[in-house]
């Protein structure tokens, strides 16, 4: 059965992601299109496997259904299809990528005709039609293409100062990850003092012999690099471009949670972007809540998945959105997750700022109290399944000598304690894996937390 999960339709390619697959998908896709009467599609690819035949044969789909589709004109991010609908009057896209999962997958992901992901209803209307849709092949036709890239990057230029960094001069090192986000933070920052050096920049579909997530254990070569070249920074973003991490100056991996705080503060403080709520998921630092609470400003909390934060930006005024995968989006720009956007937004920050990033970090502590953060991942066997739905259904009232405050089951079981910090069990959305998360005010106490919290989970 294909069944969506928390961003997009994920799987193996050759096992279920298959070209018949793939058009049932699409077709049933193209009826909840015409049952709501929008018929204007934008439909991208990223650099995977077998992308762009796989974006052709969704095009030929559509096409065939009466509905007005165009292809991009060569691979391209996500954030990319979401502004092609935003700003350049479509009405749905679609995206063929598993963003950040393992090589041998792919994906199709939904963008709605506000320009973020595809709600909950919207996604299983499409579920619905897939069992009786066909998978037979659609005539052949000669694509019409779309250029969206020079228009992207004309916005996100005009989103930040380019005269701040055409007066101050900053050195980067950008990791594509092998991904389609490659050149595209050079070539926002053209004609600027910024110097971008790219790194692993081309097309490789193995991509590199990893998953292009933009983690710790996957950033050997820009953490190396960045010392090599003296750099200010390091930038990664995952193989669709919707997502970021961090290096910093001295070569040092900058966690996920902390980038959310660093572009929460910029908006407000530089930004003055006061007006509405903040959204983190459930998987987001505790920072956040310090942060609203100094500056006066209302935080809420979904499950983990853009698509939860989308929600409450269709219904609400949100200033910023986050999570702790690294995606981050800022409705008044894109309702959707955009690692270029979120790295521009980060280097106009030191600029501001005029010090390093591990100092700026520094700071962040001082004012509001030190974090540390950590996630160990386990394969999703029954037996472990069974003991998380065990926990959620009794959570128990103290993990390794620390008392809970309370207990929150909107996505899997979070354990908030006295201090602040917290454990979080749950099932990932996009892979068959069990998730355990923890932050602590101190890294002692957070490898304690988080050993305590393995042992809770182990079977």
């Amino acid at each position: 059965m294909i069944k969506f999960g928390t961003d997009g339709w994920r799987a193996v390619i050759g096992d279920q992601f298959t070209y018949g697959n793939v058009r049932k998908v699409a077709r049933a896709h193209a009826e909840v299109l015409k049952k709501r009467g929008l018929g204007k599609v934008v439909v991208g690819y990223d650099w995977r496997f077998s992308s762009e035949h796989f974006a052709a044969q969704i095009y030929d789909v559509f096409r065939a259904e009466g509905i007005e589709a165009k292809l991009v004109e060569r691979a391209c991010t996500t954030p990319m299809v979401s502004f092609a609908v935003k700003y350049m009057g479509f009405e749905n896209g679609v995206m063929v990528t598993a963003s950040h999962n393992p090589p041998n997958y792919n994906g199709y992901k939904v963008k709605e005709s506000f320009g973020g992901s595809a709600t909950p209803e919207f996604i299983a209307e499409i579920e619905r039609g897939i069992e009786n849709s066909s998978d037979e092949p659609a005539p052949k036709s000669e694509p019409e293409t779309l250029e969206v890239e020079s228009k992207y990057l004309s916005k996100v230029r005009g989103e930040i100062s380019l005269e701040l960094f055409r007066e101050r001069g900053l050195k980067v090192v950008h990791d594509a990850m092998y991904g389609t986000s490659s050149g595209l933070l050079s070539r926002a920052l053209e004609d600027t003092r910024a110097q971008v050096t790219p790194i692993r920049s081309y097309r490789d579909a193995l991509f590199g012999g990893h998953a292009p997530e933009p983690v710790e254990k996957n950033l050997a070569l820009l953490k190396e690099k960045v010392r090599a070249e003296g750099a200010d920074v390091g930038v990664a973003n995952d193989g669709d471009g919707d997502r970021i991490a961090l290096v910093d100056e001295r070569g040092e991996y900058v966690n996920t949670q902390l980038i959310y705080v660093l572009l929460l503060l910029h908006l407000i403080k530089h930004k003055n972007m006061r007006e509405g709520i903040v959204v983190k998921t459930v998987s987001t630092t505790y920072l956040a809540d310090r942060i609203c609470r100094a500056e006066g400003i209302e935080l809420r909390e979904v499950p983990v998945g853009f698509k939860n934060i989308n929600e409450l930006i269709l219904k609400e005024k949100v200033i910023f959105g986050g999570e702790e995968s690294g995606g981050y989006g800022i409705p008044s720009y894109l309702p959707e997750r955009d690692g270029l956007m979120s790295a521009l937004f980060v280097l106009e920050l030191m600029l501001l700022k005029g010090r390093p990033l591990s100092e700026i970090i520094e700071e962040v502590f001082d004012t509001y109290g030190r974090a540390y953060y950590k996630r160990v991942d386990f394969p999703a066997d029954e037996g472990i399944k069974a003991k998380l739905k065990s926990l959620i259904e009794r959570p128990p009232s103290a993990v390794g000598g620390r008392s809970v405050r309370r207990a929150i089951t909107i996505d899997g079981l979070k354990l908030v304690f006295e201090d602040e910090s917290w454990l979080l069990f749950r099932a990932s959305g996009t892979e068959p894996l069990i998730r355990v998360y923890a932050e602590a005010p101190s890294q002692e106490e957070l490898e304690e937390l988080t050993e305590a919290g393995i042992s809770l989970i182990s079977v």
